[in-house]
């Protein structure tokens, strides 16, 4: 009974060192210039690796003087506690910060160069504004223009039209009076050769 509960652990233990990485808790390495990781919990096992201020790294097994950890590559190894912490460190917020501070800075100017354009392009549409406007006004007074023009033309026609009745009526008027001068004539001539008559009548 013992050895299956010795065996049930071992098995425990397997699974927790093997398996529990996937879902490991996150731990940096603390504020320092450099740390080793090594093959066991000492430093008389044989260094793997270098980590440097805010790696991140999977905490595997946590233990009061040596915790075990996973890289992102999959390598592992052994590191002093002290090194290590859970709080992300403020140089690996800095560079973050820094990170977001260019990407800010980037969008800016992105935003920059579009209010430069946009403000080109406002200035293109007052200067096609001014000049549909001083179209549009120099329109109305060629309308206008054309208006009176149209205006004075019927004036005229009709006014024509009233010289051409005028001097209809006064041609009319000459040849009436032209006939009825020549008639006078004619009647004064013949009533003054009738009289000539009549006086040679009485004389003979």
């Amino acid at each position: 009974m013992v050895k299956k509960y010795q065996y049930m652990l071992t098995m425990f233990l397997c699974i927790v060192v093997f398996i529990s990485p996937s879902s490991a808790e996150d731990i940096y390495v603390a504020g320092i210039t450099k740390a080793t990781m090594r093959t066991g919990p000492g430093i008389e096992h044989k260094i793997v690796d270098i980590l440097k201020t805010g790696d991140k790294l999977d905490l595997v097994e946590y233990k009061n003087d040596w915790s075990l950890l996973k890289k992102d590559q999959g390598k592992t190894g052994w590191v002093l506690t002290r090194f290590l912490t859970r709080e992300i460190p403020d140089i690996f917020l800095i560079e973050n910060l820094k990170k977001e501070n260019q990407e800010l800075i980037s969008k800016i100017e992105l935003i920059e160069d579009k209010n430069n354009i946009l403000t080109d392009e406002n200035a293109a549409l007052v200067q096609i504004k001014e000049k549909y406007n001083k179209l549009k006004q120099e329109s109305s007074g060629f309308l206008k223009l054309d208006a009176e023009y149209n205006k004075m033309a019927g004036l005229l026609a009709s006014q024509k039209g009233q010289i051409k009745t005028l001097e209809n009526n006064f041609n009319k008027e000459q040849k009436l009076l032209f006939l009825s001068g020549a008639g006078v004539f004619i009647l004064g001539l013949f009533l003054g050769l009738s009289t000539r008559k009549k006086k040679r009548t009485r004389l003979l």
